[in-house]
């Protein structure tokens, strides 16, 4: 956001691939074929929302129990946890985090979803958190299944967890996917190819983390979101704000 007139500035979006992109076939019909046209930022999008630990349940965080009804899910439990830091290394505090994703078998809980994999009764695959005064977030949760799609004869999306990150207004919504290292559908998924910059594919695939893992129960997964600068984290939604 300026000082001078309250409005949020537009990240540099040089590393995020183009609206229309052939090859992920659905942006085809979603890119727009005019020019974007620039608004001013209305007052509501600028100073709200505030987020507080007492909006959140105890189980948020963990997508283990959270939904869990007759036992526990199936699949490979993992913990996943990292830092929102700004261009400088810093952390970001009290950030609402959001996380949702497929159960182990590759399938959502969505209506729409109909993919042969069945619904697991006790995986709702999604929740929340937010940071600590250092711009932590950690949470508990099966490992997600890829699944097919119907962009080309055989197209497979890898293993991956979507996130949404809010800032101090509406208008900086933030909204990414995390891959896990090792996935060799990576590199052959149309939407990470999409990606012109490399490096900033790359930033989306979170290394094992054996330092943090529970023995004999979970591995772990880091991932860190980065706002600004040069290791910012790739955002899907683009011509939101920073």
């Amino acid at each position: 956001m300026t000082d001078a007139d309250s409005e949020f500035l537009q990240r540099d979006r040089s590393i995020h691939p183009p609206a229309f992109t052939p090859d992920y076939k659905t942006s085809v019909l979603r890119s727009p074929r005019r020019a974007m046209i620039s608004l001013q930022s209305s007052l509501s999008e600028v100073t709200g929302p505030a987020f507080g630990h007492s909006e959140l349940g105890p189980l948020d965080n963990d997508l283990i129990l959270n939904y869990a009804r007759e036992g526990e899910p199936i699949g490979e439990r993992i913990f996943v946890h990292g830092h929102v830091r700004d261009e400088n290394g810093r952390g970001i505090p009290h950030t609402l985090v959001e996380f949702w994703q497929a159960n182990a078998g590759g399938r959502y809980r969505h209506r729409n979803d109909r993919y042969l994999a069945p619904i697991d009764p006790n995986f709702g695959g999604c929740g929340r958190t937010i940071t600590d005064a250092n711009g932590f977030y950690y949470f508990r949760t099966i490992k997600p299944g890829p699944y097919p799609w119907r962009n080309n004869l055989n197209s497979w999306r890898p293993a991956h967890i979507h996130f949404s990150v809010f800032g101090s207004g509406f208008a900086q919504r933030l909204i990414t996917q995390m891959y896990f290292e090792g996935d060799p559908l990576i590199w052959r998924d149309p939407m990470v190819l999409g990606i012109p910059d490399r490096s900033a594919a790359e930033r989306l695939i979170a290394p094992l983390d054996l330092g943090a893992a529970v023995p004999l129960d979970m591995l772990a997964y880091k991932f860190d979101i980065v706002l600004r600068g040069r290791q910012q984290t790739l955002f899907e939604n683009k011509l939101q704000g920073n």
